[in-house]
């Protein structure tokens, strides 16, 4: 079979390990079909063939009804990929000027094609940053990543001044909005006052207020 033919395959494969790593990381706890289905937007059938798959190459550990999680050689191979991702979101941001709201559907597409040496020469050029424009954390080339305990800004008390580390690249409207704002990771905000029932979050960041719906509130981290 050609290299061309095995392609499409070998990148599925990392799309699952990255995504098991993402929800794995998030939950702190084996991830449900169903789970890995909505965040792939694929159906719960393809799911489960793909697991056994990747089952049958090491992968993955998968017991039915309780989830899978990924064995120490499908984590490497996750973080590999996540290395790739977030080191291509920051090129593109910090050489090329590509908006931050832009740059997670093109590291989808070049994730896959980058070389390892390619990876740390980008690394080496960034200065072996430790965050990608999101506030994400960068794997190093020993593939060992720190991930740092948040909470939802939607959780801060009024009062409370916090930092704002992370953000999700899931919605590109969202960060366009924050970039309008001008509100990114790495800003100290001061949380001014939250409404109750869902109601918006007032925030200071700088000299400037601004009200943030609780979607919004949600999707940003700050350091707990």
């Amino acid at each position: 079979m050609s290299d061309s033919a095995l392609t499409p395959t070998s990148h599925a494969i990392e799309d699952y390990l990255k995504a098991i790593y993402s929800l794995e990381a998030r939950r702190g706890e084996a991830v449900s079909t169903n789970a890995l289905a909505e965040r792939l937007g694929v159906t719960s059938g393809s799911v489960s063939g793909m697991l056994r798959r990747l089952s049958d190459l090491g992968l993955v550990e998968h017991e039915r009804y309780k989830g899978v999680k990924l064995t120490p050689e499908g984590r490497r191979a996750a973080l590999r990929v996540v290395r790739n991702h977030r080191l291509i979101e920051l090129l593109l941001v910090e050489v090329l000027d590509v908006p931050w709201e832009l740059v997670h559907r093109e590291a989808e597409q070049l994730e896959h094609a980058l070389s390892d040496e390619l990876a740390e020469r980008i690394a080496a050029k960034l200065g072996h940053p430790d965050v990608d424009p999101h506030g994400d954390p960068i794997p190093d080339a020993q593939l060992s990543i720190t991930e740092v305990e948040t909470r939802s800004l939607g959780d801060a008390d009024p009062g409370e001044q916090v930092a704002f580390v992370r953000v999700s690249d899931a919605d590109p409207d969202m960060l366009r909005y924050l970039s309008q704002l001008g509100i990114t990771p790495g800003d100290t905000l001061t949380v001014l006052e939250r409404q109750p029932f869902g109601g918006p979050i007032t925030v200071r960041c700088a000299d400037a207020e601004h009200h943030l719906g609780m979607q919004l509130a949600a999707a940003m981290r700050v350091a707990s």
